[in-house]
C-alpha cells in the first residue's frame, strides 16, 4: 500500500499539538552531539529471548562500545560498567520493520513516470517525523523506508535506526545495503491507467518493467564498449551520455541493489521470478505477498523472502485470497518470512502482529520473534548486524513490561547501539537525550 489517509478533524488537531511538542523536543535534542558509545553496560536478571538460541532465564547481556560482547548467565563486568537490573523482565532484540513509509513527508511516490529508479528516499527523509518516535516507543530500532507502489520501478530506499532526537545523518544505518522498490499489480496500472497512459493493465505493467531493463542492458553495453576502448588506449573514445535512471537500473542488473517487490498475487510472483532470471538479477523479497502460500515452494527454491501482513484481508481485489496462515505456511516451506507494518500505526505494535502467527499456523515463540527481528533484518540485508542477541551484533535491545508476544507487552526501555533512546519512566516523552530547557 502507498496512500496515506487524512485524519478526522479531531484526531488531526490532537496529532498536530503532539507533533509540535515532539518537534520542539527533537530540535532541542538534535542540538546535542550524538551519544558517545557506552564502553561497558551490563543488563542482568532478564529473560533473554535471543531469537537464535532460545531463552536464557535469569540471563545477562554485556555491552561494550555499543556491541554485544557476551550473553549468558552470571556474567561479570568491571566495576566501571553501568549495571541495569531488568528485574526479571523480558529482553529481546530490537524490532526490525522491513517495510515502512514513515518520515517521508508525503513524498513517498514520484507518480509522474512508471519508472523512476533514480529517486532517492533520503531526499524525502524527515528525521523529525513523530512516527519515528512512535515506532521507537513500540520497540522498533531499525526500519527500511521504501518508495511507494505507484511505479513499476520506484526509487531507492534508506535504512534508519530510530535514534529519535538526533540529527538526520545520525539516524542512517551505517553500511546498510541499498534496496530498490518495484511494484506489480493494481497500483501502477490504476495510477497510470487513470491518466490514459501505459501501463493500464497487468500486461502493460510487465512490458514497462521489461522495456526499462532492456534499456539498461543496452546502456551497460555502451559503457562496457567505451571502457574497453579506453583500456586499449583509444584516446578518441567518446563516453556515452550519463543517465541517472539507467545508472540505477544498471546497478540492479549488476546485483548492487536489493530488489524489493510490492506484489500480492501468486501468478505475478512467478512472473517476477522469471523476469529476474531472464535479466540476471536476484530478488530479495516480495512485500505484502498475501498469496505466497500458493507458491511457497517456488519462492524457497528461488531464495526469495516475503515481508507480509499477519491477517490483513479483503481491502482490495488482490487481497481476496489472503489467509492468516500465509506466514507460517511459507515459513514451513523454507521461505524467509517477516511480518512488517506498512503502517505508522501497526509499527507501534509489531510484537502483537508477530504473535498472531503463533495462533494462526502454530509458529513457535522463537519463530514468531524472528519474523520481526532476524528474518526482517535479512530482508533488509543487515542480519549480520541486528536481529538477534548474539555476540558481535549491535546492541539494539528492548526490555519489556509484560510478555513481548502479546497485547500485554509494552517496551520499558529501548537501546540502540548500547545507548538508551527510550525509557518509559522518564519525563520528556521518555527520551533521555532531551534536556529540558535547551
Amino acid at each position: 500500500m502507498f496512500l496515506r489517509f487524512p485524519l478526522s478533524d479531531r484526531r488531526f488537531a490532537a496529532s498536530a499539538l503532539f507533533s509540535l511538542a515532539l518537534i520542539a523536543v527533537a530540535a532541542a535534542a538534535a542540538a546535542q552531539d550524538a551519544p558517545s558509545a557506552h564502553n561497558e553496560v551490563l543488563i542482568k536478571n532478564a529473560v533473554v529471548m535471543t531469537a537464535t538460541h532460545g531463552n536464557i532465564q535469569n540471563g545477562s547481556v554485556y555491552i561494550k562500545d555499543g556491541k554485544i560482547a557476551a550473553v549468558g548467565k552470571d556474567l561479570s563486568a568491571p566495576a566501571s560498567a553501568t549495571v541495569i537490573d531488568a528485574g526479571g523482565k523480558y529482553l529481546t532484540p530490537g524490532i526490525v520493520d522491513s517495510h515502512s513509509h514513515i518520515a517521508l513527508d508525503g513524498d513517498v511516490n514520484e507518480a509522474t513516470n512508471p519508472v523512476t529508479p533514480q529517486m532517492m528516499m533520503i531526499d524525502a527523509f524527515d528525521y523529525q517525523d513523530k512516527e519515528i518516535y512512535h515506532g521507537l516507543a513500540g520497540g522498533v530500532t531499525t526500519s527500511l523506508l521504501l518508495h511507494g507502489s505507484a511505479n513499476m520501478i520506484g526509487g531507492q530506499a534508506i535504512v534508519i535506526k530510530h535514534k529519535y532526537g538526533l540529527g538526520r545523518d545520525a539516524m542512517l544505518f551505517p553500511g546498510a545495503p541499498r534496496s530498490i522498490k518495484f511494484a506489480s499489480g493494481e497500483n501502477p496500472k490504476r495510477v497510470y491507467g487513470s491518466k490514459d497512459q501505459l501501463p493500464s493493465t497487468r500486461m502493460g505493467n510487465f512490458e514497462v518493467q521489461r522495456e526499462a531493463l532492456v534499456q539498461a542492458q543496452d546502456y551497460m553495453r555502451e559503457w562496457d564498449a567505451y571502457d574497453a576502448k579506453v583500456k586499449n588506449g583509444d584516446k578518441d573514445a567518446t563516453p556515452p551520455k550519463h543517465d541517472l535512471k539507467l545508472d540505477a537500473l544498471a546497478d540492479v542488473l549488476r546485483g548492487k541493489l536489493l530488489v524489493q517487490i510490492h506484489c500480492y498475487r501468486a501468478d505475478e510472483m512467478l512472473t517476477e521470478i522469471a523476469m529476474a532470471k531472464e535479466f540476471g538479477y536476484k530478488l530479495r523479497a516480495f512485500h505484502h505477498a498475501l498469496e505466497a502460500y500458493k507458491v511457497a515452494d517456488q519462492l524457497a527454491a528461488a531464495g526469495v523472502g516475503i515481508a507480509t501482513f499477519s491477517d490483513w484481508w479483503g481491502f482490495k481485489q488482490e487481497a481476496w485470497d489472503a489467509i492468516p496462515w500465509n506466514a507460517v505456511m511459507a515459513m514451513r516451506k523454507g521461505v524467509h518470512v517477516a511480518i512488517k507494518s506498512d503502517s505508522e500505526d501497526f509499527a507501534r505494535r509489531l510484537n502483537q502482529e508477530a504473535a498472531k502467527t503463533m495462533r494462526y499456523g502454530g509458529a513457535t515463540e522463537q519463530e514468531a520473534l524472528q519474523m520481526i527481528t532476524l528474518n526482517a533484518a535479512w530482508i533488509i540485508g543487515v542480519e549480520d548486524r541486528v536481529g538477534s542477541i548474539d555476540v558481535g551484533k549491535d546492541a539494539d535491545l528492548v526490555i519489556w513490561d509484560g510478555y513481548p508476544l502479546s497485547s500485554y507487552g509494552v517496551p520499558n526501555r529501548v537501546f540502540i547501539d548500547g545507548d538508551v533512546y527510550f525509557d518509559r519512566s522518564l519525563p520528556g516523552f521518555g527520551m533521555p537525550h532531551y534536556k529540558e530547557g535547551m
